[in-house]
Order: structure tokens, then sequence, then C-alpha cells
């Protein structure tokens, strides 16, 4: 259930930081806060307000969107899976996205090798 109630509110935010209503109501807070600087004599506290304030976002912010780009990236690696499982692709690429960076790096040479030759073909 909290996975749930987690993951909706994670959407909603991350869909929200995104629009440009946010980023405009942001830079506005920003700019509202600048210009109360003199009212303040730029004082440390003026300071601390605006720090304190963007590093809690900053901080919730790297959690929800990285929760977002885990679950975008799972759901497009289980359809590409799916697409190789149904097509004419080699099923030994399912599940390289588990293998470490240089596993990864050769099979991506070895393809790009396969590519080339194909292509060579095809122009001869």
């Amino acid at each position: 259930m909290f996975e749930r109630v987690f993951t909706r509110i994670a959407n909603k935010v991350a869909y929200a930081a995104g629009l440009p209503l946010t980023f405009l109501g942001c830079g506005l807070i920003v700019l509202a806060w600048a210009a109360s600087g003199p009212v303040f004599g730029f004082s440390d506290t003026w300071q601390l307000v605006i720090n304190t304030g963007t590093t809690i976002i900053t901080f919730l912010m790297v959690f929800l969107i990285q929760n977002t780009q885990n679950r975008d990236g799972a759901a497009i690696q289980a359809k590409l899976d799916e697409l190789i499982r149904v097509g004419r692709a080699q099923n030994h690429f399912i599940g390289i996205e588990h293998l470490t960076e240089t596993e990864v790096e050769e099979i991506r040479r070895k393809c790009e090798e396969a590519a080339k030759k194909h292509d060579a073909k095809a122009k001869a």
C-alpha cells in the first residue's frame, strides 16, 4: 500500500516539477527573496532561508526523480525485452542490463561491427 501511495505522489510531483508554471513560480519566489534582501539587511538569516529551502527541496526531489526514472527505465526495458522475445532479434540480449559496464560495451562493440558489415554488404 505504501508503495502505491508513494508511486502516485512521486508521479504527480515529478509531473508538476516539469511544468513551465512550476518553473515560473520558483523563479518568482527567488525574485521575491532577492527583492526582500534590503528589507532584511542581507542578513545571515535572510540567506539561510533560501539556502535551507532549496536544500530541502533538492534533497527530496532527488529521490522522487530517481524513483520515477527507475520505474520508467524498468518499464522500457520490459517492453524492449518483449519486443526481442517476440521478434526476430536474438534472445540473448534479454537481461543484458544486469551485466557489468565492460560486458555491455563489448556487446555494443560487436553490434556495431555487425551493423557495419551489414551496411557494407547492402552497398555491394
